[in-house]
């Protein structure tokens, strides 16, 4: 389960951010993809190519596996759980792009340099049941979509078909599926940064109890649609920034409301889902950074021409924090 959301600055930057919240251990890392690389897929033994670079999180699973990121045009993207409701053929379909739904997002941005250029070729791409390595499952997802002009699509894949839908309000999560979270939010019109009037009732005069009333109401759970509702809340009201920094950090702050701490988010099985990392992708630098559960160090991959051009994907470790000073 993860949360994701577009950001603007006053300065006309934009970025894609969001939570990989996942019970197995993921062990992702940065990763820049080159050019022209050649990825091999579970569909199809002559795989497929990326003619431009990205950076994101991923792995070395023989052969890299991406699940969020930004390429060169500044397309950025993410990939999210979409569990019980996604779709996928059963069969390959000649002349078309073959792809199972973990590779889906490395072929977004090894192949496009805008949104609606991907509007464009979706009906090139049959994405079909293949089980993901590692997971050793057919995983069910849908993604997020933004570029560097501030369009922002949602792709799910359902029974009845694709869909490319343009997201107005810059958030997607889980499960249920993209139009009925955005009906939902008819549900939570009252929802304001603002505390309510005064209202009387009888001869009674009642009073808001202070600054955060207008917030009351807003769902806390760790469910999808209340994870949709406080992050298009946050996303609305946040203030304004300039820099990229001060974005990042209000980005940070943003996914704080939806952060998992380990152990309270339990499955029936006993397993924990929590917040692995959060990614920020900046699209017009463009640069990768992550901010891992066990250490909020922000760890930052632009890129640049050398990682464009080398033989081969390269692996970034993650920045450690220094142990805390003590202060007497």
């Amino acid at each position: 389960m993860c949360t994701s959301l577009t950001f603007q600055t006053t300065t006309g930057d934009r970025f894609l951010a969001r939570t990989m919240d996942f019970a197995f251990e993921l062990g992702g890392r940065p990763v820049a993809i080159p050019r022209h690389h050649h990825f091999s897929s579970v569909t199809n033994a002559a795989g497929f190519d990326a003619p431009y670079s990205f950076v994101g999180t991923g792995r070395d699973l023989n052969g890299y596996i991406l699940v969020d990121g930004v390429n060169e045009y500044g397309v950025s993207a993410a990939a999210l759980y979409f569990s019980g409701q996604a779709h996928y053929e059963t069969e390959a379909v000649a002349d078309q792009i073959n792809l199972a739904p973990h590779e889906v997002l490395m072929w977004i941005l090894g192949n496009v340099k805008s949104t609606a250029e991907l509007g464009e070729r979706l009906a090139d791409l049959n994405i079909m049941e293949a089980a993901a390595p590692l997971l050793n499952i057919v995983v069910p997802l849908h993604w997020i979509i933004s570029d560097r002009d501030g369009n922002t699509y949602v792709l799910e894949q359902e029974t009845d078909g694709m869909h490319y839908m343009e997201n107005p309000v810059g958030v997607m999560t889980n499960t249920p599926d993209f139009g009925w979270q955005l009906k939902n939010l008819s549900n939570y019109l009252q929802l304001q940064p603002g505390p309510h009037p005064s209202r009387q009732m009888g001869d009674l005069k009642v009073n808001a109890f202070g600054p955060g009333t207008g917030a009351m109401g807003m769902p806390g759970d760790y469910t999808s649609p209340s994870r949709f509702v406080r992050t298009a809340f946050m996303r609305q009201y946040t203030d304004d920034v300039a820099e990229d920094s001060a974005a990042i950090n209000a980005l940070s702050h943003m996914l704080n409301s939806v952060e998992i701490p380990k152990g309270v988010k339990l499955s029936a099985d006993g397993s924990a889902d929590y917040t692995q990392y959060r990614a920020y992708m900046s699209m017009h630098e463009p640069a990768f950074y992550i901010q891992p559960y066990d250490d909020q160090t922000i760890t930052r991959v632009a890129l640049t021409d050398a990682l464009m051009t080398a033989d081969q994907p390269t692996e970034f470790a993650l920045k450690k924090s220094q142990q805390f000073n003590a202060v007497n």
